[in-house]
């Protein structure tokens, strides 16, 4: 049963896919284009383009495209549920843990928990700088938004900065070459989406985008406005799962659902597990300081990250050959990506590394953790456990 073939291949991958989106894309191309052939290198980097150009976690959006490819819908939420459970298994498990740190149990682990944040984010950064803003133009748009950000840092001036970057794009990147042109839509067609039902996945898209945020306003909180910050950072995330820190911190710490401390700890050792990144959400949702039901707001904020990116999958799929003709649209697009360097640059500043490094001692460990991770290229989960035992040694001396 294809179902089952589907939910089979990426439990596997969900088990054993470690390093971030970028390597997974690498996994997916191994396991189903080279060892499966459910596809072929055309069709799959059909499917690259579309998830590479949509807000929303790379990764997912790819399997979900896939499952839905080899299994109709339930095929892509079969993918979906098997890539994202084992992560979202383990970060249950930490969050019981964090809970340990209250009487200061973990303290120094949760430290170093934290420098990893440092060490991941400057990696990131790094990487995307030179895949997203490497020439002047867009250094500048990247440059811009990072003192934006820092200025008026807010959940509003990230939108902001996301929006003024697609304008400068328009006025600045036309003639910027792009890969949104490349491809025959030969994946893309084989997902068998309308054009009526495409169109309805991008109406809803929009009502929870705009609705939720009424309702709230109405007096219809708890439950309702977490979804609606988790929803809106979905929709919102250009350019990779850590584009998601800057973004949630900026709405959960300064309003008191979660401390700095739980958040960065958090994001830290979800670097070490297999699997997408959003399946942070799950963890915040378990940690959060709020009266509701914990285990039922982790999978609120779980659903809610990923929703808006599917959502955008099924409604662009239809409409995708002609959308990447559109010069001015990939020039847009260029914006976005620059703005997103300088969020995540501003976000490396502040909370990552004002929240860390707190002495000299700590400067060391994130030098250290960089040489291990860039110089040695040791994976992140080493680094992660090198840096969690070194926080918690330090801490007991």
């Amino acid at each position: 049963m294809r179902i089952v073939e589907v939910f089979l291949a990426f439990l596997k991958l969900g088990l054993t896919s470690f390093g971030g989106p970028v390597a997974h894309l690498g996994y997916f191309r191994d396991e189903f284009v080279v060892r499966r052939r459910w596809l072929g290198d055309e069709a799959y980097g059909e499917i690259l383009a579309l998830s590479q150009f949509l807000p929303g976690p790379a990764s997912s959006q790819t399997g979900f495209m896939l499952g839905w490819m080899r299994a109709g819908p339930v095929g892509a939420l079969a993918a979906w549920i098997a890539f994202t459970a084992p992560s979202v298994g383990l970060l249950v498990i930490f969050a019981a843990v964090v809970q340990m740190s209250a009487q200061g149990v973990l303290d120094g682990a949760l430290h170093g928990l934290k420098l990893v944040a440092v060490v991941i984010v400057a990696q990131a950064l790094w990487g995307m700088a030179g895949t997203l803003a490497p020439d002047t133009r867009r250094r500048l748009i990247a440059i811009g938004a990072a003192l934006i950000v820092l200025i008026a840092s807010s959940s509003l001036s990230h939108l902001a900065v996301i929006l003024l970057g697609g304008v400068a794009g328009c006025l600045i990147c036309r003639d910027i070459p792009t890969s949104g042109r490349s491809g025959e839509g030969g994946g893309l067609q084989a997902l068998r989406i309308s054009p009526l039902a495409g169109g309805i996945a991008l109406l809803v898209f929009l009502l929870l985008l705009l609705a939720v945020p009424l309702l709230e306003l109405a007096g219809n909180g708890g439950y309702l406005a977490l979804f609606d910050v988790f929803y809106r950072t979905g929709a919102l995330v250009f350019g990779g799962g850590h584009v998601v820190l800057p973004l949630l911190e900026a709405e959960l710490v300064p309003a008191g659902w979660i401390t700095a401390d739980r958040f960065l700890a958090g994001y830290g050792v979800a670097q070490a597990l297999p699997g997408p990144l959003f399946s942070f959400a799950a963890y915040l949702g378990l940690v959060a300081d709020v009266p509701q039901n914990r285990l039922l707001l982790s999978l609120i904020c779980l659903l809610a990250i990923f929703l808006p990116g599917f959502l955008l999958v099924v409604g662009f799929v239809p409409f995708w050959a002609r959308l990447r003709q559109r010069r001015l649209v990939l020039a847009a697009l260029c914006g976005v990506n620059a703005a997103v360097v300088g969020i995540l640059a501003a976000a490396l500043y502040d909370p990552v590394a004002l929240g860390a490094i707190k002495e000299p001692g700590d400067l060391l460990l994130v030098a250290a953790g960089l040489a291990l991770l860039i110089g040695f290229r040791l994976p992140p989960w080493l680094v992660v456990l090198g840096l969690a035992l070194a926080g918690f040694a330090v801490d007991r001396i």
